[in-house]
């Protein structure tokens, strides 16, 4: 496992390679003088071998990236140490159907949804999480994980054009999620469903039954208005419309509170609501620090090696070759 000790260096390549892009345009502009210009040209690089002047500037910019890396202060680790922590497992199943580009919650549905849970997962200690999207079909999207990074960074690649078959199945959801668990001791699992709970299917509330029954949670959160929204879409020229019905009208997509509420009584959880207020997530959270939490064995890096030393080392000898590279001509 690599670290950084100063991962905000790494950010000078960004500079760094629009040098070097300006850079190749700039030979590209020399070597493409007009035939007019050639005498200037052999004057100007009478006394230069463009070749090895091509290959030293080369070798400079390697060693230029090379000492970047190092200055960034990167870091092996090379112990693993046993560690426990107390937490549960969440399984947040997210409605990626089109109805959850809705801006009735503002910047709509599906950016809020992210946004809450992405605050909470920041509040997390030692409980593992994992992510299943569906619309009109379901999909684990992120295995149980205790780690969070690694999570929001699959939090954010989450969008409406994940799964083609639209709708917006529950009970798929539902099922999908509890698969998602480990077979160990149920009563340390939670399932979160955040939808905005249109065309659902009867079994859902059935299988948040069952789920009880094995003492696990469900908990559901609406997301969106009673009063509804039009659905956007963005067309091939990215112009912004909205979704219509077989016979043209516009289609106004509502906050089906009954059936969520319904899901959470089954599930022995409750039921919340993302709107345009902050932190909406804190309702939940509550009732997750709340629970009950079982010991989680894992295992951590507890020792690591500096290695800037190596790659300051082969950036000097390059900086160091460059300069016995002559560029005169022989």
């Amino acid at each position: 496992m690599i670290e950084f000790r100063f991962p905000y260096i790494l950010f000078l390549y960004i500079p760094f390679l629009l040098i070097v892009f300006f850079d190749f345009f700039r030979l590209k502009k020399i070597q493409l003088l007009p035939n007019t210009a050639e005498n200037l040209k052999n004057i100007l690089f009478e006394k230069i071998d463009l070749g090895k002047a091509k290959t030293r500037q080369a070798i400079v910019l390697f060693s230029t990236a090379i000492l970047i890396f190092a200055a960034s202060g990167p870091q092996i680790g090379i112990r693993l140490a046993p560690v426990e922590r107390k937490g549960l497992d969440l399984v947040f199943c997210i409605d990626v159907s089109s109805s959850m580009r809705g801006t009735d919650v503002k910047p709509s549905r599906l950016d809020k949804s992210k946004f809450e849970i992405s605050q909470m997962i920041q509040k997390l200690k030692g409980d593992r999480v994992a992510f299943i999207v569906f619309a009109g079909s379901s999909h684990l999207y992120l295995p149980l994980t205790t780690d969070y990074e690694a999570a929001q960074l699959f939090l954010d690649q989450i969008d409406t054009n994940m799964i083609p078959t639209q709708g917006t199945a529950l009970s798929s959801a539902i099922q999908t999620g509890l698969s998602a668990f480990s077979e160990d001791n149920s009563k340390y699992k939670v399932l979160i469903l955040i939808t905005d709970g249109e065309d659902h299917e009867g079994e859902a509330i059935d299988l948040a039954r069952q789920a009880s029954k094995r003492d696990m949670i469900v908990h559901t959160v609406g997301v969106g208005t009673t009063s509804g929204s039009l659905i956007p879409e963005i067309d091939i020229n990215g112009i912004t419309e909205y979704k219509k019905d077989n016979s043209g009208k516009l289609i106004t997509t509502q906050l089906n509170e009954k059936i969520l509420e319904e899901i959470a009584d089954a599930g022995k959880g409750s039921y919340v609501r993302f709107n345009n207020k902050s932190a909406n997530y804190k309702n939940i959270l509550k009732r997750i620090d709340a629970m009950e939490k079982r010991t989680i064995k894992s295992h951590i890096y507890s020792d690591f090696e500096e290695q800037y030393q190596k790659f300051g080392i082969v950036s000097l000898l390059l900086m160091i070759i460059s300069m016995l590279i002559s560029t005169r001509k022989n």
